[in-house]
């Protein structure tokens, strides 16, 4: 049996390295995804190979996600497969609101099980905060959904740290999803100390910052995307960054591995990050991620990345 690792508090288990599958029929995030059946085989690649999380949610799609991910688990066992999905859009015209409403999150849940052609979640999150609802009532609704056995543990995302301490007021949060990697760090003191101290998973989302840590580019790299707008692919410090990934590929080929494996191995030392859920839109890039998790770092090489990157 691969290692495996639990979610916060509950009797969750799964592999450390996860498949984020906002590529997985995700046409509203990535424009050009024309073949949803390589899609499923990246995830059934993940399956094969002892990857057990799948990170969904409503937006990717809208909806698409999560009804390819659904097709593909009917070959699985259910047991075997472990589903987190989110919600919180709400599509008035046009327009998407984020709803945290009791009502709000019971109806998603209920609409993701249908996406998804099965009776519960593993873990559901609530994407995104709203500006009105108490967090500690958006939690509860969950936690009655939980108690009825349609989803197994509770997820927030996006939250601030306030946010999370009112979410978490009855103890009932088992996951917190945010920002985190090697470029912006500051999820270690606002958000760290408090979930180690409550038993929360932290999953860091962006571990890459869009391929950049993963030693993808170099000087002459050019973006017309997001990453246009991006600091961090800017002038300067996009050369100062590519120096930082230059000093950790020295690492790397001392491990004889990859910057981007040793780069998540990284993250898997820090303090509540047990989990990680790379993307991937081929299969092959499933295996890549999943080696991260068969390395140990030495102390010194973990304080010796922190460095460079301090």
């Amino acid at each position: 049996m691969a290692k495996q690792t639990y979610l916060g508090k509950s009797d969750i288990s799964v592999y450390p390295i996860g498949l984020g599958t906002n590529a997985v029929g995700g046409h509203n995030i990535y424009p050009n995804l024309l073949d949803e059946r390589e899609g499923q085989d990246v995830v059934r690649k993940a399956l094969n190979n002892g990857i057990n999380m799948l990170d969904t949610a409503f937006i990717y799609g809208p909806e698409r996600s999560e009804e390819l991910i659904g097709e593909v688990m009917k070959e699985y066992k259910r047991e075997d497969i472990i589903i987190a999905t989110k919600g919180a859009h709400k599509f008035i015209g046009d327009d998407i609101v984020m709803d945290n409403s009791p009502a709000f999150l019971k109806r998603s849940v209920e609409d993701s099980l249908r996406r998804l052609q099965t009776d519960y979640i593993d873990l559901f999150y609530i994407h995104f905060p709203d500006e009105d609802t108490p967090k500690d009532e958006a939690v509860g609704a969950l936690k009655e959904l939980k108690d009825e056995g349609k989803i197994r543990s509770i997820g927030v995302s996006n939250f601030s740290p306030e946010q999370l301490k009112e979410a978490n007021k009855d103890g009932y949060v088992d996951v917190l999803q945010a920002e985190y990697n090697l470029l912006k760090r500051d999820a270690e003191t606002k958000y760290f100390p408090y979930t180690e101290k409550e038993n929360i998973t932290f999953i860091p989302y962006f571990p890459l910052e869009s391929g950049l840590l993963a030693g993808k580019y170099n000087i002459n790299s050019t973006f017309t995307d997001l990453r246009a707008q991006n600091p961090n692919f800017q002038g300067e410090k996009f050369e100062e960054n590519l120096a930082k990934v230059k000093q950790v590929n020295m690492i790397a080929e001392a491990y004889g591995e990859e910057v981007v494996h040793i780069v998540l191995a990284w993250y898997l030392t820090q303090p509540s990050v047990n989990v990680l859920i790379p993307g991937a839109k081929r299969p092959d890039q499933v295996l890549s991620n999943k080696r991260a998790a068969e390395i140990s770092l030495s102390q010194a090489d973990v304080q010796k990345i922190s460095d460079i990157f301090a």
